[in-house]
């Protein structure tokens, strides 16, 4: 599937639209997104801040869809666990950036190579309008490569 086709297709998914949620930018070699959350009468939570699921969901699946794009069909990537980190109460619009740089995908395929399992955590701070850290979000990756690559690897 195409970048720009997953970002439509995200933006029109129901927990997503539902939540605020909004992919503004998905690169065309899978190396960055962009995400907002948009505050809602119907996202708020009993303060009126952003819901702290929203900000979670905001973050969820975009390093995992980086890694598995970026390092194609030979490699199984998973979410194994997440961290979140509420930092202080989010309003307004806010942003979450992921950058997913050609060093991290040399150290997975390094640390890959033998057929181990590899996990690594993946940082993503959610921001408000000011640029202040509003959440910063841990997320673990499990990558490993697929046995008929290890195969053809070691061949």
């Amino acid at each position: 599937m195409k970048p720009n086709t997953l970002r439509h297709i995200f933006n029109v998914w129901p927990p997503f639209l539902l939540s605020g949620i909004h992919v503004t930018e998905l690169a065309p070699d899978w190396s960055f997104a962009r995400v907002e959350l948009r505050m809602r009468p119907w996202n708020r939570n009993y303060v009126g801040t952003h819901f702290g699921g929203s900000l979670f969901a905001m973050t969820d699946p975009f390093w995992m869809i980086l890694a598995k794009e970026r390092l194609g069909r030979d490699y199984y990537v998973w979410d194994k666990a997440a961290e979140i980190e509420f930092v202080k109460p989010g309003k307004g619009t806010l942003h979450a950036e992921f950058r997913l740089d050609p060093h991290v995908l040399d150290e997975i395929r390094a640390e890959t190579a033998n057929g181990q399992k590899y996990l690594r955590w993946m940082p993503a701070d959610v921001f408000n309008a000011q640029n202040e850290v509003v959440a910063r979000v841990r997320k673990q990756i499990y990558v490993r490569l697929k046995p008929e690559a290890r195969t053809a690897a070691t061949g």
